[in-house]
């Protein structure tokens, strides 16, 4: 049976970080939600996702599909209720389509808008769902949790130098991860330490914590709970309660907190983020749906990156600032809230970063990294996504 993890309504209300991919691609916890049901389900994957995306993210159908919504985390009861459904069956809670299994003719007319051709089963339990960028750090913790035993159940880490300090005893090290001369504290949440990846001297790290495939954690950081760092990733500073998706930097000193950064972003060094307002009051989030700034009902909320994003040294950004794809931000001040999509510029002002500019930086950031290449699917995205910002870009 194929998996198919497909978009709803979700891939709008998400943006600007589901520009450049499906739902299911997002990462929180220590894995994607596609590769949690991967994992969970003992299965390979593919996505449903919009037409664009379809180079780089290909549909893969056989005989017999099931479609789950790729903004829903699995767990234990979900499995099992997905697992019991019969053909032409949809699973929905409250209105939100969460699954179906379709044999190969119905699945190459699925359409997740529409439930009416199926079956409803009604589901009630709970379960994590992404509507908004916030959820990401809002439930990271809890699916991070829901991680680690999914990626250790069964396993033993590997030993961790004696010159570290370890106060519980809930972290796992993958045979290759390498730390020294730091302090692990497990009490809260558990520390995950993976593959090629290293911790080096004078780091405090408080779980829940993961460190992904080939990331280094540099000398004196300082992470709080709830925070992930992706593959392919470098960090330092303080970080709290912050996701890193993949092949990103926070190398130096500055907080981030509260926040979700896309792959191929770039923190400068000594920049920060507010994630609490002066006033203590509920922070706003720029909404790409309705345009306007919607409330979040939270008190703590700070940055969201998408891909492609970079800010320069000493950048300080406000409490809830949405960041979108491909920006450049730099410069003195408090740069707005709300940083359009392929803007160049700061406080003193924005204006459009040219697309060639765009893809001579991506190149060079790609050459990096000897997995990855800067290539035409890659560069299809980013020009349809130019295409469809252009009406948010008011320089």
């Amino acid at each position: 049976m194929a998996i198919i993890l497909f978009d709803d309504n979700a891939h709008l209300t998400l943006r600007p970080l589901t520009y450049t991919r499906p739902v299911g691609d997002l990462r929180i916890g220590i894995l994607t939600i596609a590769q949690k049901w991967a994992k969970s389900l003992k299965h390979g994957y593919s996505f449903h996702t919009q037409a664009y995306l379809q180079g780089k993210f290909p549909i893969k159908l056989e005989e017999r599909n099931l479609f789950i919504n790729g903004s829903v985390c699995p767990d234990e009861a979900l499995i099992d209720a997905i697992a019991n459904l019969h053909g032409n069956e949809a699973l929905l809670k409250d209105g939100l389509f969460i699954a179906v299994k379709l044999n190969e003719t119905d699945a190459k007319e699925f359409n997740p808008a529409v439930t009416s051709n199926y079956k409803p089963v009604n589901y009630d339990g709970n379960f994590v769902a992404l509507r908004y960028p916030e959820d990401i750090f809002r439930n990271n913790d809890t699916e991070l949790k829901k991680d680690f035993i999914l990626q250790t159940k069964g396993r033993t880490s590997a030993k961790i130098s004696s010159t570290n300090t370890l106060i519980g005893d809930d972290i796992f090290i993958e045979d290759d991860a390498q730390a020294e001369c730091s302090t692990f504290n497990t009490k809260n949440g558990p520390i995950y330490i993976g593959n090629n990846s290293e911790v080096w001297e004078g780091t405090n790290i408080r779980g829940s914590f993961a460190l992904c495939n080939n990331s280094q954690v540099k000398m004196g950081t300082k992470i709080y709970g709830g925070t992930t760092v992706g593959p392919y990733c470098r960090v330092g500073g303080e970080i709290n309660n912050a996701i890193l998706w993949g092949y990103s930097a926070k190398g130096h000193e500055g907080y981030l907190g509260n926040s979700v950064l896309g792959e191929w972003c770039n923190i400068g060094a000594d920049s920060n983020n507010s994630n609490l307002k002066n006033n203590y009051a509920e922070v706003k989030l720029w909404d790409y749906g309705t345009q306007h700034f919607r409330k979040t009902g939270l008190q703590f909320c700070g940055l969201i990156m998408a891909d492609h994003s970079k800010c320069g040294i000493n950048t300080m950004f406000n409490t809830g600032t949405v960041v979108g794809v491909s920006a450049n931000v730099f410069g003195a001040g408090y740069p707005r809230n709300y940083i359009p999509d392929f803007a160049w510029g700061g406080a003193h002002g924005f204006e459009i970063y040219a697309l060639n500019k765009v893809f001579e930086t991506a190149a060079k950031v790609f050459e990096r990294r000897e997995n990855r290449s800067f290539d035409e699917n890659e560069q299809n995205i980013l020009k349809e996504v130019f295409e469809l910002t252009k009406p948010y870009r008011h320089f």
